[in-house]
């Protein structure tokens, strides 16, 4: 039976998403439509102050001006209380302009260790756990989902309905900045990951408690040329010299089959294929033939961010990141990527190109409205119609709750991977008993009670070294976030550390946030134990044992850089003779 209240059809919460999505487009105007396909960036704050330090109109602006709907978040608020009341401040002034259409806001992951404001956000709201990597050295689907449904509570409870993630790329290149992002370099455990996870943010099916999940970044940006990332021009290529690109498929469609809301295209462009050389979000025997057609894929395609608009970012030019289409102009990218098939523009809100494209006659208002009905139908199906504000005191209940953290602390110390652990007059190294002098470095041992903290290595009975898995700083500005490059750790470095190796009984963490090449370390230290993500207490735990380290290594560790470059970047596990396996992981004897 209708609701006697609602106004129009698409306002009947009794009536099919898809048919309430219908015909409020029927209501629509081309600048409306315009804006619901465009992803745009906010950042936390009032919501009439632009976003100086981004270069960002505010949130009225792009809201009422630019008509925009869906809106991608950076930053954060100082408790979750006050971010669910900036998200309904939002929602209350969307809900007045217009026809009344409120707000989806998305973002990327908030509960792990990485603060890159191109992939991931280091937030104080939610509960902290490993970065997927570590998820995936745990080799649970179980605690995937588990992990993905407190994400979902989290995010809800907050106003956060569009969720960026999960990456389920297969990181089958091991210099690629982006593989701790990922589930690692086995197709097969990325598949079954993968699904548990869209399961976890949505449910058996998108519903007014469900995050909408983006899965990226079809069709799998793991087989970067030479690792470098296609964010830059000198990453643009994804090459297949295994001739393996149906595995990289794989997760993607295991996806598909839990019912996955969306999927974001990544910036690559392929080279060496049966397919064109342009980026895949302007591909349509990608988007369209592969994706709709033979997947079966009827949900959101939203690109990536920036193929549209050169930019600066923290002062370095950035380019639009439309690869092999670089000299055409943004309405012409616009027309290109509405042909391969996609529904959303990500990072953009040059929505006038859109609209003078429909009036010039470059695009015809009909195929707007597929890809806003598409987008339309998700915002009703997410319930956003009938309860578009957060509730700010679940909001103080769910987000960060003491059961959720201690949930996230217990998967960071069972993620920890144990490499090596020498023994010492038939005694391992770990974990350590009794009361010892610890010379320590980018670790706080200060609550570790049978631990005396020295200076200097020579007075110490063990060192304990956390370091970062090497990289090579590029930039300026927004390259600074991706660790690129070589494996290796400099002369210099490598020469350090065996000092302090050969002076004293020394324990290595390493947080691998890619692979590493260890090197020689592995001979001289007395153990190595790698996180992907952990907080210091997390550390003492499992070095002292009172958590014992369950994962097992979720990509090999190549045994030299000459074995990464005469490796295939499609192909799994194919660097000669790593220093440690995939699933490689000691355990502390009980």
């Amino acid at each position: 039976m209708p609701d006697a209240t609602a106004r129009f059809p698409y306002q009947d919460p009794t009536l099919a998403p898809a048919a309430r999505a219908r015909d409020l487009v029927s209501r629509m105007s081309i600048e409306d439509k315009a804006g619901t396909m465009f992803l745009s960036i906010v950042s936390v704050g009032p919501v009439d102050e632009p976003n100086t330090m981004f270069g960002l109109p505010s949130l009225a602006s792009l809201a009422i001006n630019h008509r925009l709907t869906h809106l991608y978040v950076i930053g954060d608020a100082n408790d979750s209380r006050e971010f669910a009341q900036w998200v309904n401040s939002a929602q209350e002034l969307a809900l007045r302009s217009g026809l009344g259409i409120p707000i989806t806001f998305s973002t990327d992951p908030r509960h792990g260790f990485v603060d890159n404001p191109a992939a991931s956000a280091l937030s104080s709201m939610f509960s902290l756990w490993p970065e997927s990597i570590g998820l995936a050295a745990l080799r649970s689907p179980e605690l995937v989902e588990r992990f993905a449904d407190i994400v979902r509570q989290e995010y809800v409870s907050v106003g956060l309905r569009s969720a960026l993630h999960p990456q389920i790329d297969v990181a089958t290149e091991p210099r690629w900045a982006r593989a701790g992002a990922t589930f690692g370099e086995d197709a097969g455990l990325t598949t079954e990951l993968a699904a548990a996870y869209v399961r976890g943010l949505q449910g058996e099916k998108l519903g007014s408690s469900s995050v909408s999940a983006m899965a990226k970044h079809f069709p799998g940006g793991g087989p970067q040329k030479d690792g470098e990332d296609p964010h830059f021009t000198y990453g643009k290529e994804q090459v297949y010299p295994g001739g393996n690109f149906r595995s990289h498929l794989e997760p993607f469609i295991a996806a598909i089959d839990a019912g996955v809301a969306s999927m974001m295209p990544y910036y690559g462009m392929p080279v060496g294929t049966e397919y064109e050389e342009v980026g895949f979000a302007f591909n349509k025997a990608i988007v369209t033939d592969l994706l709709r057609t033979q997947l079966g894929f009827d949900g959101v395609v939203c690109t990536d961010f920036g193929l549209l608009t050169d930019i600066e970012i923290l002062g370095a030019p950035m380019p639009a990141k439309a690869w092999g289409l670089e000299t055409k102009t943004r309405q012409e990218r616009i027309v290109r990527l509405l042909d391969a098939g996609v529904d959303q523009f990500g990072g953009e809100m040059c929505t006038e190109e859109l609209v003078t494209a429909v009036r010039l006659g470059r695009v015809p208002e009909s195929r707007l409205d597929e890809s806003v009905v598409r987008l339309l139908t998700q915002k009703i199906e997410l319930g956003l119609f009938e309860h578009p504000l957060a509730d700010e005191e679940q909001a103080v209940t769910i987000a960060g709750n003491d059961s959720f953290v201690a949930e996230g602390a217990a998967a960071q110390r069972a993620s920890m991977t144990l490499l090596s652990n020498t023994e010492r007059d038939g005694v391992p190294t770990l974990p350590t008993t009794g009361a010892v002098k610890v010379y320590a470095e980018n670790i706080d041992i200060s609550s570790e009670a049978d631990w005396t903290q020295v200076d200097s290595v020579e007075d110490a009975d063990l060192a304990v070294l956390h370091i970062s898995a090497p990289f090579e700083p590029r930039g300026p500005g927004f390259e600074l976030f991706f660790h690129a490059g070589s494996l290796e750790f400099t002369p210099e470095e490598q020469a350090r550390l065996r000092g302090i190796c050969e002076t004293v009984p020394t324990v290595i963490d390493i947080t691998l946030d890619r692979a590493a090449v260890l090197g020689d370390l592995v001979d001289h230290a007395a153990a190595i134990v790698a996180d992907y993500g952990a907080s210091d207490a997390a550390r003492l735990d499992v070095l002292t044992g009172r958590a014992k380290p369950q994962g097992r290594l979720p990509f090999d560790l190549p045994s030299s850089m000459e074995a990464v470059r005469n490796s295939r970047e499609d192909t799994p596990f194919d660097t000669e003779s790593p220093t440690f396996r995939f699933g490689h992981g000691l355990r502390y004897t009980d």
